[in-house]
């Protein structure tokens, strides 16, 4: 009863939280004499505190109106261009002359992992002006209705096949963080069929290959705890009135509530901080509000598909064991030979620790060296893999010229059907 208790909450909530809200537009107004004294600042920015900490926060947009090309704006454009019930696939349309040679073809795996695609709003907004920008957009599953059937790992592997298939040869894929796992085991899957539409390149972000190495507090939390304990205590059913009701999941608060954990002492401080600035009116709390906003918004996660991913990735280390399975294939990195690979890690990553992501190099032992590459940022975290100046200034150019480096001949391919992540 755990999630109808939290609904119930912010339900309850609701009136006050309108009139905190009311309230602070009132002593905001120009024309209240209170607004630009001491008091009025102060109980303003108390109120402000109030009505974020007590919402819900809505699905962020991407909000990508443009990007710089050759020195000039061009307008972007998003567009739906693949939709199935627990994903769809975002197209960032950039208006290009047609005489411009063509950008690398790019498809962004976003981390299944409690945000929102639009957390990797940074990261599509550096690689686009050099390439032509594709993204997963994961649907929440409290929004899907139970009669959609269930998502788990195996359908996660079979939505990147089929996005693949869908954006055709010479296609370069990223995956960011969690998705780093089913990508690679697409990859393997394609390669071992002899696809022809497998993905050029590979990118591997701050991704849990093989969390035997450098384990972080994520990954012992994972092997300290057996699987039933996940599905007693962390799935619960999504309550009345949501699209999916009763359909089990593991609530975004719930991830939330843990990644805050983590750094308690830094996400209080900032609040602090907030409303010190709110009182001060420097200008500063925007920068606050763009990340919380950001932040704060999360999504449920499908049962099957957290406790899959939690048994195989975190207690089991299914794949660099070579154990993985998929629809009763197993799952062979050595398969991989005509893919090129690219991992990036964080040097203070404590979610993905070094050398996790760098695993992959290891266990896809049919790569041609000239075909494989790992990097290493200095002074970054998990954010910083994807997200912020230096990934902008050092990661995005490399991202970007290893896509150039390794794409593949234009020619026409016959695309073929795949059913169950196998080649019909």
């Amino acid at each position: 009863m755990f999630y109808q208790l939290y609904e119930l909450n912010h339900a309850a909530m609701a009136p006050i939280r309108a009139a905190a809200d009311l309230m602070r537009q009132a002593y905001t107004h120009p024309l209240n004499p209170l607004t630009d004294t001491m008091f009025g600042r102060t109980l303003t920015a108390g109120l402000e505190v109030f009505e974020r900490t007590t919402r819900r926060y809505a699905k962020p947009e991407f909000g990508l109106k443009e990007t710089p090309i050759d020195g000039k704006s061009v307008p972007v454009r998003e567009e739906i261009v693949w939709k199935k019930p627990f994903c769809q696939l975002i197209h960032f349309d950039r208006s290009l002359p047609a005489s411009r040679a063509k950008d690398p073809r790019i498809l962004v795996v976003a981390p299944m992992s409690g945000h929102y695609a639009t957390l990797l709003r940074g990261t599509v907004e550096a690689l686009l002006p050099g390439a032509d920008v594709y993204i997963t957009d994961w649907i929440d599953a409290r929004m899907v209705p139970v009669a959609e059937g269930t998502f788990d790992l195996d359908d996660y592997i079979d939505y990147v096949i089929e996005m693949l298939h869908h954006l055709g040869p010479d296609t370069h894929v990223v995956a960011v963080c969690q998705p780093s796992v089913p990508v690679l085991a697409a990859a393997a899957l394609m390669e071992e069929a002899g696809d022809p539409l497998s993905p050029a390149s590979m990118t591997l972000m701050g991704g849990p290959i093989d969390t035997r190495i450098n384990p972080t507090a994520v990954n012992k939390l994972a092997e300290d705890r057996p699987l039933e304990w996940f599905a007693e205590n962390v799935v619960m059913n999504v309550p009345w009135p949501q699209p999916g009701f009763l359909r089990p999941v593991y609530p975004g608060f719930l991830q939330l509530s843990g990644f805050m954990s983590m750094n308690l002492d830094r996400h209080v401080n900032a609040q602090k901080q907030f409303f010190m600035h709110l009182v001060k009116n420097d200008g500063e709390p925007e920068k606050h509000r763009e990340f919380y906003d950001e932040y704060l918004a999360v999504m449920d996660l499908t049962a099957e598909f957290y406790l899959q991913t939690v048994d195989q990735v975190f207690m089991k280390h299914a794949l660099p064991k070579g154990e993985l399975m998929h629809r009763g294939r197993r799952v062979d990195p050595s398969a991989i030979r005509n893919v090129a690979l690219l991992t990036v890690e964080g040097e203070n990553d404590d979610i993905s620790g070094v050398g996790q992501t760098q695993a992959a190099q290891t266990i896809c032992t049919n790569i041609p060296e000239a075909m494989r590459m790992h990097y290493l940022q200095p002074d970054v975290g998990h954010y910083g893999v994807f997200n912020g100046s230096r990934f902008r200034r050092e990661i995005a150019p490399r991202i970007l010229a290893f896509a150039g480096e390794h794409a593949r001949s234009r020619k026409p391919v016959v695309k073929r059907v795949i059913k169950g992540g196998k080649s019909a």
